[in-house]
Order: C-alpha cells, then sequence, then structure tokens
C-alpha cells in the first residue's frame, strides 16, 4: 500500500499541495479507442488480458469521493497527493539561481507549464492517466511475472559458453534504513567503479593489451554518492552545448592543452568550446562527413546507413554532427590519458561511453552496425593476427563498410607505409573489399573504405584459412566478457536468417517488423514474437505520447541524454523519435537477448550487468526509465547499490521513471527522499506501481571510511 502518491498531471511542480477525489476508470488496452492515428489502434486489441475480457471497468463520471470505483473508506490503494510542494535544498535553490544564464530558463518557465496544466487538469487528466498506467489486469506487458524470455536466448548464457569463469553473482540484502556517505576515491568526482578500482588494476600481470584499461568491478558494488565538482551547474542545453558546456561541470584542461592545436576542445573563460573538428578534420566534421558520402555514395547517411560506431571517438565531434545526416554514432573511447575525452562528450549532448579494445569482445552482438569508422584511432589493426580487426568483423553488418582514416592510408613515412601494407594483407584476407581509397584536399588527410561481404563465397575461395574461420561452436553474439579470438565467424545463411539482407531504409526500418521475426517463434511476452513486437511498438507508442511527454510535468527541451535501463524491442526508445534526444538501450545480460532487434531498427544499445557499475562518468545522463528491472535485480543484487549507481549516472535535477511492483516502488521511493530527491509522481493500483523522482543537487558531508 503506497501512503504518499501523485497523479499526474495536476500541479506537477507546484509550491502548494493539493489532493485529487477523482480518478478516470483505467482504459483496457484490448478496448477500441482513438484509432484514428492508425498504429496505436490497430494492435490495440493484442493486448487484451484474455482471462479478463469481461471485466473491463467502463470509465464512470466524476465528482464521486471514491476513486476508479473504489469507495473512500478503501481509498489508500490508489491514493493520491502531491508532493512537489516539498522545498528544495538551499544548494538547489541557490544553483536554480545561478542558471538562469545561458539560455536555461527553467525557474521561469515552469509557473507558466504549471498554469497550463491547472487551467486544463481535467482535459489533461482525462486524456492521460489512464494510458500512464492501464489496469494491470487488463495490460500483459505490466504482467512481469508472466514474462518469458520466449524464442530469444540469454546474452548471459551465450557468453558462459564462451568463457570459462562466469561471474558471481550478488546475494540480495533487504535495507531498512540509509546512510550515505561520499566515495572516497582517487578519481573523486569521476569515479567509475569497474574502471577506478585500483586494487584489481594493481594485481594485473600484465598491461600489453590495455588490460588497466578495461572493467575491473569491485567485489561489492560501492553505496557510497560521489561528489559534484565544485560550482556545477545544470548542463547547457542541445544544441548549444554541442559547441560549449560549462568549465566548471567538466573541469580539466589536459585536452585542451594536449590537442587545442588540433582543434578538439578550447578553454575559454567558464567555458569549454568545440570547434567541431580534430585531428583528422581541422576544418570541420560536417565537410569530412560530406567527403565520405561524396567519395562513397552507396553509403547514403540517414538512409541505406544509420547505425555506426565511432572507434577512438575522441571528444565525439564526429557523432555529434552526424545527429545532422540523421545518424546514430555509438563513440567510445578508453578513460586514458587524454583525460576526459568521453565525459566532454556526454556533457556535450553526444553518445559515447567509456571501453577500450584490448581482451575481450566488445558488449555488442555480431552484425548490427551499419558503418564502422576510425578516424587517426591509433589501434593496431593488423598485429596478432588482425584480432582486433576482426572484433570489428564480427560487428559489422554484412555488406556494411569500414571507413579508416588514418596517417598509414595517406603519409609516405617508413612505418605508415610498413602499416598500409600489413592492413592491405590482412583486409584481403578477410575478404573486405577497398571500394574506395580518396584524399581530402581541404583536411589534406586521406581514407580508405572497405566493404565487408555480403556471402561466404570468398571464405570458401581462399587459398589458405588465415585468419581461420571460428568453430561452429563459437557463438559470435556472446559478448559479455568474452575473451577475444582472431578468428573470422562464417555469415548468415539462409533467406530468413539476421543479416541475410540489408535492412530498410530509415527511418521506415524503426517501425518494420524484422524479417527474421516471424510467428514461429515466441516473444518476449508470450506471443509469437511478430505481433509481441507490433504489440510493445503500439504500447510504448501510446505510453509516451500520452503520458510521458505531454502528463509528467517533464520539460524535455532539458532532456537529451537518456538510458532505457531495460529495453527489450525498443520500444520506448523508438517512441521518443520527435523528442531531440537519444536512448541508450540497454539490454540486460540475464534478460532476452533482443539487442539485435534494436539495432535492426535503427536504434543502438549495449549489454549490461546491472549488478555492476556501468561505464560512464557520472552526472552523463537527464532521464533513465526502468520497466520492471529493479524487482528482477533483487533476486541476485542489493538494491541500494543499484540505486547508488542510478544516482551516480543520473545528472542533478535529472528525471527517473519506474514502472515495477508496488513493493519496489514503495522502497525505490524511500531511497529517493533518503537522497533528497523530489518525488514528482508515484502510483499504484494493485500490485504495479509507476515512480517519476527528480534528483536534487544534495549531496552528504561525511566520506566513507578508506579501504
Amino acid at each position: 500500500m503506497m501512503t504518499s502518491s501523485t497523479v499526474f498531471p495536476l500541479e506537477i511542480a507546484s509550491n502548494k499541495k493539493s489532493v485529487v477525489n477523482q480518478l478516470p476508470a483505467p482504459v483496457s488496452f484490448g478496448a477500441s479507442e482513438g484509432t484514428g492515428s492508425g498504429n496505436a489502434g490497430d494492435v490495440s486489441g493484442k493486448f487484451e488480458d484474455t482471462d479478463n475480457n469481461d471485466n473491463t471497468i467502463p470509465e464512470e463520471p466524476s465528482n464521486k469521493n471514491d476513486d476508479d470505483g473504489v469507495k473512500s473508506e478503501e481509498k489508500k490503494d490508489d491514493e493520491i497527493t502531491n508532493e512537489s510542494g516539498d522545498e528544495k535544498p538551499d544548494g538547489e535553490r541557490k544553483d536554480d539561481q545561478e542558471e538562469k544564464s545561458e539560455g536555461d530558463t527553467s525557474l521561469e518557465e515552469q509557473p507558466q507549464i504549471e498554469e497550463k496544466v491547472e487551467e486544463n487538469g481535467e482535459k489533461e487528466q482525462s486524456l492521460n492517466s489512464n494510458e500512464v498506467f492501464p489496469d494491470a489486469d487488463q495490460s500483459e506487458l505490466l504482467k512481469e511475472s508472466n514474462t518469458q524470455n520466449g524464442s530469444f536466448p540469454i546474452q548471459a548464457a551465450e557468453s558462459k559458453n564462451e568463457k570459462e569463469v562466469q561471474a558471481s553473482s550478488k546475494s540480495s540484502g533487504d535495507e531498512t534504513s540509509y546512510s550515505w556517505k561520499l566515495c572516497n576515491t582517487t578519481a573523486s568526482t569521476d569515479y567509475i567503479p569497474c574502471l577506478d578500482n585500483e586494487k584489481a588494476i594493481k594485481k594485473l600481470r600484465t598491461t600489453k593489451h590495455y588490460e588497466h584499461r578495461e572493467r575491473h568491478c569491485p567485489e561489492e558494488p560501492p553505496t557510497c554518492l560521489v561528489p559534484l565538482p565544485e560550482g556545477y551547474k545544470r548542463p547547457i542545453e542541445w544544441p548549444k552545448s554541442r559547441d560549449k558546456v560549462w568549465y566548471s561541470n567538466v573541469p580539466h584542461t589536459k585536452l585542451a592543452e594536449y590537442k587545442g592545436h588540433q582543434n578538439w576542445v578550447k578553454v575559454s573563460g567558464d567555458y569549454l568550446l568545440f570547434p567541431g573538428g580534430g585531428t583528422q578534420f581541422k576544418n570541420g566534421a560536417l565537410h569530412y562527413i560530406d567527403t565520405i558520402q561524396q567519395a562513397l555514395p552507396n553509403i547514403a547517411w540517414g538512409k541505406r546507413s544509420r547505425v555506426i560506431l565511432d572507434v577512438g571517438c575522441g571528444v565525439a565531434s564526429f557523432g555529434g554532427y552526424m545527429f545532422d545526416r540523421d545518424v546514430l554514432t555509438m563513440s567510445f573511447a578508453p578513460k586514458d590519458e587524454h583525460e576526459a575525452q568521453v565525459q566532454f562528450a556526454l556533457e556535450r549532448g553526444i553518445p559515447a561511453i567509456s571501453a577500450v579494445m584490448g581482451t575481450k569482445r566488445l558488449p555488442y552482438p555480431s552484425r548490427v552496425f551499419d558503418v564502422i569508422h576510425c578516424a587517426r584511432c591509433r589501434v593496431p589493426w593488423h598485429i596478432e593476427g588482425g584480432m582486433l580487426l576482426l572484433e570489428l568483423n564480427r560487428l559489422l553488418r554484412p555488406g556494411g563498410y569500414f571507413v579508416w582514416s588514418a596517417t598509414p592510408v595517406y603519409q609516405k613515412l617508413a612505418e605508415d607505409v610498413e602499416i598500409w601494407n600489413a592492413m592491405s594483407t590482412l583486409t584481403k584476407s578477410m575478404c573486405w573489399k577497398m571500394v574506395n581509397k580518396t584524399k581530402d584536399k581541404l583536411n589534406q588527410v586521406g581514407m580508405a573504405i572497405y566493404q565487408k561481404p555480403m556471402d561466404n563465397n570468398c571464405y570458401e575461395k581462399r587459398s589458405e584459412n588465415n585468419p581461420p574461420l571460428c568453430k561452429e561452436s563459437d557463438d559470435a553474439d556472446a559478448a559479455w566478457n568474452v575473451p577475444l579470438e582472431a578468428c573470422m565467424h562464417k555469415l548468415p545463411v539462409g533467406p530468413m536468417v539476421r543479416g541475410a539482407k540489408w535492412p530498410e531504409s530509415w527511418p521506415q526500418r524503426l517501425e518494420k517488423t524484422p524479417f527474421w521475426i516471424d510467428g514461429s517463434r515466441a516473444g518476449v511476452y508470450g506471443k509469437p514474437a511478430n505481433e509481441d513486437f507490433e504489440a510493445d511498438n503500439a504500447h510504448w507508442k501510446r505510453v509516451v505520447s500520452k503520458s510521458y511527454v505531454n502528463g509528467m510535468g517533464i520539460d524535455w527541451t532539458k532532456v537529451r541524454n537518456v538510458m532505457d535501463m531495460r529495453a527489450v524491442y525498443g520500444g520506448f526508445a523508438a517512441a521518443l523519435r520527435d523528442q531531440k534526444v537519444w536512448v541508450m538501450n540497454i539490454v540486460p545480460i540475464d534478460s532476452a537477448d533482443t539487442l539485435p532487434i534494436i539495432y535492426e531498427r535503427g536504434l543502438f544499445g549495449m549489454y549490461h550487468d546491472w549488478c555492476e557499475s556501468f561505464s560512464t562518468y557520472p552526472r552523463t545522463y537527464d532521464l533513465l526509465h526502468a520497466d520492471h528491472l529493479f524487482s528482477k535485480l533483487q533476486k541476485r543484487c542489493k538494491l541500494l547499490a543499484v540505486f547508488a549507481e542510478v544516482d551516480r549516472v543520473l545528472r542533478p535535477y535529472g528525471k527517473l521513471i519506474v514502472r515495477d511492483t508496488a513493493d519496489t516502488i514503495n522502497e525505490l521511493e524511500s531511497m529517493a527522499k533518503s537522497l533528497q530527491w523530489e518525488v514528482r509522481m508515484t502510483y499504484t493500483k494493485g500490485n504495479e506501481g509507476l515512480l517519476c523522482v527528480e534528483k536534487s543537487m544534495w549531496r552528504p558531508k561525511e566520506l566513507e571510511a578508506s579501504t
């Protein structure tokens, strides 16, 4: 039972409390409603609970003292009060006032939003609240106890078969009180637990393959809070953030000093400026991007090529300007002497993670990236049997392109010539065809573009098996802590196998059910997989448009970096397409392996184990979304540690939206309150609940004991 709940959209950000005595009856997903727009209504019937079809509750008139047909004395199960009038801590109020500069008008705009909500309260409520949280008895998507993996494999199981050591499970524990302390680490405000584990790194026998840059998670995940940098401010909004960010939020100058002459980043007063250049495109990323298009028109940015991987991304200007071509870029770089490059990227509002090509596979499925790009990344592709380039081969979609813009392509120094010759031999033996080699006269750099084959014909015709083909038992999709091997996986055979043909052009591929998902296999929610996909897509369209965007009081102009912590088919991200956001879709390793479907849709994401820290800097996401994740994690993780990780990843003033069991919602609400977060909305019905909270600027003053 929840005793302190609110339902939006009534006075979401009001400074006064209100009690609402009315809640429209929930609408069954099986009901025929609003089908004029087409997509949502077409499959609404697929969400009927066939065991409860006769129990649909008709919507009743308002002005009664009971909610949803429940008498007032029984009202506590759906009690509705507004908590957002809680006074903010002094530090948060002060920071809000400071943020009136640089176009951040959140405090000035909020009363207007509030006034609109109050004036249209009844109308908004009737449109939205029944969609935000449909009756659990009517919606199969909320019946998580019945959720299965369908015919999809599980990433954890896939990876287990490819490695000898299985990560030990964390036992769950009941937390009754919360005593937060600041993390006491040398990384301080930039602490990434699995990358800053000095104790584990010191025990490494070698760092030859960048083992010290790989993940080494603490045996017990931390429950401390990462301190804020002094003078931290609410980040500058996109698209201004692409060009400049607050220096106080990422107070690092080493990269500016080291790369300033190469047009990466410059310090100017209170700001860090990003001119949009890089070592390979000093005269601007867009010119460089268009040069690639001119060299290879078939790459068709934003149509044929939608999802790309940028290796050694620097400050991710390439990915940042790819948005102008409707291309989504997964950028990564190690946390190394190029100080805070990934942190800069994320502060700018550009997708990036901290990762290195070392001894393990990258956390992505096989054959999913349309293009892989590498501009002057000093990766030794040709050594050790081409192991690292073969990892890119695993990730690259059949028929996809590798764009290599590096000095060996266009310089004639002895070392460059040696590398070029070695790469030419390696790529030929991998059956990669060089489709163009060109030089950008303005930037004075060259690029070689290779294409991966679409079938196995070339592999079978090779005079020698080098690089060797991987064993038949080697699962190309297994990616979680799986060691690299210098081998090539065979390409898919058969018209209905993933990778056998190119996806639909963007944006058609976003809505299109992948050709290899049909009714012969079961989906995650128990329906035939193709119906499951369509139903999930319609569900999230409805919920996002009628509640998250219009009914929850979230100012989406201040949201840029979004993470779906349990993405399933990527329906949540797809529904946000019209917002100026990007979504990192996470498929937990103990869930159905649906990540290839997400990539097929022209979206991106990665595998992760939420019992461990995520490979990102603190304060890098504006909104986290978790659909029935936390209740599943309780079986093997301590929720307190998971929530501490949520706090680490989320920016101050960022939002967390959780849909889960009522008990889990109750526990998470208590944790949020203990962190002095603002509870924007919480609602339960039966055994299901919904929570929306906003992170504050509060930090404890006490440091945890050093270890």
